[in-house]
């Protein structure tokens, strides 16, 4: 659904901004604001202000601001959509949300798996046949209790026992559409996909079931294969393997409170930490850690992740599989290796909370987990071991985009190996000749509403990348005009564009074009949006700075108290240090670092 930009802006209006963080951060009146502490980062003196007058936040410390939505957005780590629904109604306007077939098919799969995991879990505590699956979970150690916290559930050994519930409720096409059940190969009906099965259900961070992944305890007919331990939904407009974390919605609030995220490889590692009182974990949904994991951790507040895996050889195999997204990015990331033969379930259930808890502690960082696993007698190693070593990363730095990562692990190899970086980097690397980008133009001037160039440029990166959402566009969209912002964050397409201002609408389109012929692939693409981001904030940072400035003139010419204008002063320190680090990052004017619109320069 796209929600017009309108009735967001009535939305904003409504909506008491100093009352609405209040609920979540303690604030105290700081002369024409309110000032707390910061929900987005760990600090002890507030640097954290609400602003009535212009409805938005900002703090000083960590630079998250932004308004109402995006309040709640980052603290909740909810859709854009949902907030906005949910600040709609208590603001008391109604919303005249226009009909987009995306998401009234996503709304019928919604219903459909809804009423699915309901239905499973019905038959786990209340049916007879279900008995298999209530032992399998007794002999797992996971109580009732847990067991309903995750909402599991059973499917019966049966051939339609869940396609006549999709009948009966009149869903049976969005039953199938979800893979639950799937049309017989001969004759008329259905026969469901999942039997036998102790279900899992798969959920948003908001909560809604969203997939299934499908653990065997009977085998469909006597003499039949068993088949596959674990079953999982398909993909669909709702599941997305590469976005989705199994147990988000549970382990959001942990991760916020201790800004530190566990990633394990199955579902029941998930409950059995659970169970040990250890709740910030989250399991893949699939065997790759994507950016857009990454992406969701980082909405959830998390600043660490640290892996614990099976303390077999797939499980050290899989730390080495995972390595090169988390370093590529940047994030902090530590191994935790348990004892050979252990997983983290039974790991849990033996050593309780203390043992997992002290496991966490002595967790080395992963680059240094990598290398030691590698290569444990570093420098003294044989020339052999050196070499089966280097080949071990060789995959590693492959996957890994050029930047400072990958020339940062490079050189932390080379030092554990003895030999020069040059050397490692001649061995494991075919350079390729970084492309040319396009030099930086600004969008041409339009009567009307006017979009400056960084706006435009941000915008059409997105649109025609949107993955990048999810990735460095996530946390500075909300900079954009709001009429552009909704039609970002609402998934738009380049026809859509037609709905803006033609001041917008123009400068958007051109930096579409120029993006199509000279970014030619997701990494170019990436890369030019962070270049972008830095000019979208200088931008506004440029705006803040004329408003403290007339701020501080104001207090001045008003007779303010010595502490208020001391208050403002402090506060235009702070943007003018924070402009001159970003200007240090800055590539405007640079052809060898930017992607730009075209139109001119600035």
């Amino acid at each position: 659904m796209q929600i017009p930009p309108e009735k967001i802006e009535e939305i904003l209006e409504r909506i008491d901004l100093v009352a609405l963080i209040s609920r979540h951060v303690e604030l105290k009146k700081a002369g024409r604001s309110f000032r707390g502490l910061c929900p987005f980062h760990g600090e002890k003196t507030p640097s954290f202000h609400v602003f009535p007058d212009s409805r938005h936040y900002k703090c000083f410390g960590c630079d998250e601001g932004g308004d109402a939505i995006s309040f709640l957005k980052r603290h909740s780590g909810r859709a854009f959509l949902d907030v906005v629904r949910d600040l709609a109604n208590e603001a008391g306007v109604t919303l005249d949300e226009r009909e987009d077939p995306a998401a009234r098919e996503r709304a019928q799969l919604l219903e459909a798996s809804e009423l699915a995991r309901r239905h499973f879990e019905e038959r786990l505590w209340n049916s007879p046949l279900a008995r298999a699956g209530r032992e399998h979970l007794e002999q797992r150690g996971v109580s009732e209790a847990l067991a309903r916290q995750f909402c599991l559930g059973y499917a019966l050994n049966a051939w339609n026992d869940l396609g006549d519930r999709f009948v009966k409720e009149g869903v049976l096409d969005w039953g199938a559409r979800a893979g639950l059940c799937a049309p017989r190969k001969s004759g008329e009906g259905y026969f469901d996909l999942f039997r036998g099965r102790l279900m899992i259900p798969i959920r948003s961070p908001e909560g809604r079931t969203v997939g299934f992944g499908a653990r065997l305890v009977e085998t469909t007919r006597p003499g039949a294969e068993p088949g596959p331990k674990y079953l999982n939904s398909r993909e669909s407009p709702l599941y997305r393997k590469g976005e989705t974390l199994y147990a988000l919605d549970l382990a959001r609030d942990e991760i916020r409170r201790t800004r530190s995220a566990i990633l394990v490889e199955g579902y029941f590692d998930v409950i059995g930490l659970f169970a040990a009182g250890v709740r910030n974990a989250v399991a893949l949904c699939s065997t790759a850690l994507t950016p857009g994991h990454l992406a969701a951790l980082a909405r959830a507040d998390a600043r660490e992740l640290v892996l614990l895996l099976d303390g077999d050889a797939a499980g050290l195999k899989a730390v080495e599989r995972l390595a090169a997204p988390i370093l590529a990015t940047g994030v902090t990331a530590r191994v935790a290796a348990l004892p050979e033969g252990d997983d983290p379930d039974t790991f849990a259930l033996r050593e309780g909370k203390s043992g997992v808890d002290e496991l966490l502690r002595t967790a080395p960082a992963l680059s240094e987990h990598l290398l030691e696993r590698a290569l444990p007698h570093g420098r003294a190693s044989g020339l052999e071991e050196k070499m089966a070593a280097l080949a071990r990363f060789r995959p590693l730095l492959e996957g890994m985009p050029p930047g400072m990562a990958r020339t940062l692990l490079i050189s932390q190899l080379a030092g554990h190996l003895g030999v020069s970086e040059g050397d490692v980097k001649a061995h494991l690397l075919a350079e390729a000749k970084a492309p040319a980008r396009p030099a930086r133009k600004a969008a041409p001037a339009a009567a009307g509403k006017s979009l400056a160039p960084a706006d435009a440029l941000f915008a059409a990166l997105i649109i025609s990348e949107p993955s990048l959402l999810d990735e460095t566009g996530g946390r500075f969209v909300d900079l954009l005009p709001l009429e552009l912002r909704v039609l970002v964050q609402s998934g738009a397409e380049a026809a859509d564009l037609a709905q803006l201002d033609e001041g917008l609408k123009k400068p958007v389109e051109q930096c579409l074009a120029e993006i199509a012929r000279t970014l030619s692939t997701p990494e170019l693409r990436r890369r030019a949006l962070l270049d972008s981001s830095v000019n979208l904030r200088l931008d506004r940072l440029e705006e803040h700075l004329r408003q403290t400035k007339l701020d501080l003139d104001a207090a001045i010419a008003a007779g303010a108290d010595d502490e208020e204008i001391g208050r403002i002063q402090r506060q235009s320190i702070d943007l003018n240090a924070e402009r001159k680090h970003l200007k240090g990052r800055s590539v405007r004017g640079s052809t060898e670092n930017a992607a730009v619109p075209p139109g001119g320069a600035p």
